[in-house]
């Protein structure tokens, strides 16, 4: 059984002080995305939530699929209630919606962001959508000033009242051109009863609206001003700017000049300020996260590309000391070796295919180049021959806002460990193309007072495996870090991507580990002190399986997540452990993967007869909920 969240509260200015407790320790794996009925042992399905909130009976044709999909779902978040460490939100991008028009139809309906809601610390959970989704006619649609037919990149945040933030951006039009709208938006939550109720058990359970905080251009296929690389925070201090949300975000412009963005709101997300922009003088910026020192100062963290302009592989800091209205000017704190997984695009011809796999909007668009960011089949091919998902580099950050002594930020990111460099003896690479480099997760603090900060640190130096998509939580005088850990990877090689065997086969190769700091980050360790980080995730996972584009390249999203309050801690990640592995009937000579990243799936040849002539195409995926694309996201107590 898992340990429960165990929490002494007192009331000091509002924010809740932790008592000395014994740490978490990782138990069985839960699933948050129950999206498998009437499988045994999953749950009810997806229930909206309007009726989880009300208790009146509600549904349509998207949370139906949604209930039996099998689907995929992806960049998890998840936010523990501070007012209630037994109360736990988590989100993704969710998939399950996509056939909600029948498996003929093909993929077609809505990618949204998932509302997961836990009331016993992660042991189990009730599986939802964010109001406002396509299809969505319960009272709560009303309140949604959402767009768009699609919304990805899920952020969490809560306040010390009671009340919860869902950040977000938006893209498809639900006319279904190809127009991007490119939105970023924030949903908020309450508790029923008002602000810091006493039941805390309804904290982040009723719908409030959402709120469309900036604007794309809606241009086709991601080619105008897009927003994307969301990020949330808000203040718990108690202090002047107690209750503020802030909300940023990588605004990209179509020719790769991506620049930072930020809002904020005083009055709990019904309205933000106009967007900031937070980096007048880089260029080729992404990944923002935001942290709230206790003195109410906030600060933006972000990374910069050497891509476009004179920019450099490097971490950024921006400081506000007024709550957020005004910013510094950005400081460097530290230059890498990006660690950004690379190959040369080398397409092979496309299935002519009736109806698609996939809802037409897509995930990014790119400037035309022969780089790849993953690899696949078809026309996601690469002269590799690899098959691998896409990562890049990426900050992340936070503070502890109930410290009051200190106004430190305490960063985590996956760069190439100096000295680990080799050529991979194919185009192949991680810091350009045929150089190969070990990832690591490296720690800094940073003195927000004074600007010095720590030397990078590798927080578990492995001598094998990668470790990706960092994540950091503090909150009561405990640092958690977790990562994606590729030590378990049979296959390893540092001049392969990871999974990849030499004959090009794919391989369970991801595991999430964490660590413990209780002394600002200067010594780390897992579950006991002769272990500096310790296993989380029961199950090896395989993340190259080829369920995106058509059944053609594997995509694992962008992040994972841990949140947490003094000694106890949480942490979701993407897993395939549920996805059935198959054989795609499109490959008329199987390729280099021998079928060990292609998933279950069922196709029909069929011959179409029109004025030219008679012509054969591939019917869509005719068995989606078999299995071949349950991509899912688990949780457990990390340490």
């Amino acid at each position: 059984m898992k340990k429960a969240f165990l929490v002494a509260a007192v009331a000091c200015l509002g924010v809740i002080w932790v008592s000395a407790i014994s740490a978490s320790t990782p138990g069985a794996d839960a699933r948050l995305t129950n999206d498998c009925h009437p499988d045994p042992g999953c749950g009810a399905g997806y229930i909206s939530g309007y009726t989880l909130a009300t208790g009146v009976p509600y549904t349509d044709q998207t949370l139906d699929e949604c209930t039996v999909s099998h689907g995929r779902q992806n960049e998890p978040s998840v936010a523990v209630d501070p007012r209630n460490t037994s109360l736990l939100l988590g989100s993704s991008n969710d998939y399950c919606g996509v056939y909600n028009r029948g498996i003929p139809a093909g993929a077609v309906g809505p990618i949204w962001l998932g509302y997961y809601r836990s009331l016993n610390a992660g042991s189990s959970w009730t599986s939802s959508l964010v109001p406002g989704y396509p299809d969505d006619t319960s009272p709560y649609a009303a309140l949604s000033q959402a767009r768009t037919a699609t919304a990805g990149d899920p952020v969490i945040a809560w306040d010390a009242h009671g009340r919860a933030f869902f950040g977000a951006e938006s893209s498809g039009d639900p006319a279904g051109t190809a127009k991007t709208f490119g939105d970023v938006f924030v949903a908020r939550y309450q508790n029923p009863d008002g602000a810091d109720a006493a039941d805390t058990t309804k904290d982040g359970l009723e719908y409030n609206g959402t709120t469309v905080v900036a604007q794309g251009s809606s241009a086709p296929n991601l080619l105008g001003v897009f927003h994307d690389k969301t990020s949330i925070e808000a203040d718990r201090t108690g202090g002047g700017c107690d209750g503020n949300v802030y909300f940023s975000w990588s605004r990209f412009n179509g020719n790769g000049a991506n620049a930072i963005y930020f809002v904020r709101s005083t009055d709990h997300g019904v309205t933000f300020s106009s967007p900031l922009k937070l980096s007048p003088s880089l260029k080729s910026l992404q990944f923002p996260d935001i942290s709230v020192t206790n003195n109410g100062h906030v600060y933006v963290t972000f990374r910069s590309f050497t891509s476009v302009g004179p920019s450099t592989d490097a971490v950024y800091i921006v400081k506000s000391t007024d709550c957020g209205r005004t910013f510094s000017q950005p400081k460097q704190v530290t230059t890498f070796i990006p660690n950004d997984a690379q190959d040369q695009a080398a397409p092979e011809p496309v299935p002519t295919q009736a109806v698609s796999d996939d809802p037409a909007a897509e995930e990014g668009s790119a400037a035309p180049s022969d780089r790849a960011r993953d690899c696949g089949d078809f026309g996601d091919a690469c002269t590799s021959g690899y098959t691998f998902f896409r990562r890049d580099t990426q900050v992340r950050s936070t503070a502890d806002q109930l410290d009051a002594s200190h106004e430190w930020i305490y960063m985590v990111y996956d760069a190439t460990k100096p000295g680990t460099e080799v050529p991979t003896g194919t185009t192949y690479g991680t810091d350009g193309r045929g150089v190969g480099g070990q990832a690591g997760t490296f720690f800094i603090r940073y003195d927000g007072a004074t600007g010095a900060h720590t030397a990078p640190a590798v927080i578990d130096n492995q001598a094998t495996g990668h470790q990706v998509f960092p994540d950091i939580s503090a909150d009561g005088g405990v640092l958690h870090a977790i990562w994606w850990d590729s030590r378990n990877d049979a296959c390893y090689s540092v001049t392969r991507p990871i999974g990849n065997c030499a004959d090009r086969t794919t391989v369970p190769s991801l595991d999430v580990y964490g660590a413990t700091s209780t002394n600002a980050g200067t010594t780390w360790t897992g579950l006991t002190a002769a272990t500096k980080s310790a296993r989380v995730s029961d199950v090896s996972t395989n993340p190259n399986y080829e369920q995106f584009d058509n059944r053609a390249v594997p995509f694992a999203g962008d992040y994972l997540w841990v949140t947490s309050l003094g000694s106890v801690a949480y942490t979701v990640w993407t897993d395939w452990r549920n996805t059935v592995q198959g054989t795609d009937p499109r490959e008329t000579t199987e390729d280099a993967d021998a079928t060990t990243a292609d998933v279950h799936q069922c196709r029909i040849l069929r011959t179409f007869q029109t004025k030219k002539g008679p012509f054969k195409a591939w019917s869509g995926d005719l068995c989606p909920h078999d299995g071949g694309i349950d991509q899912n996201i688990y949780g457990d107590l990390a340490p």
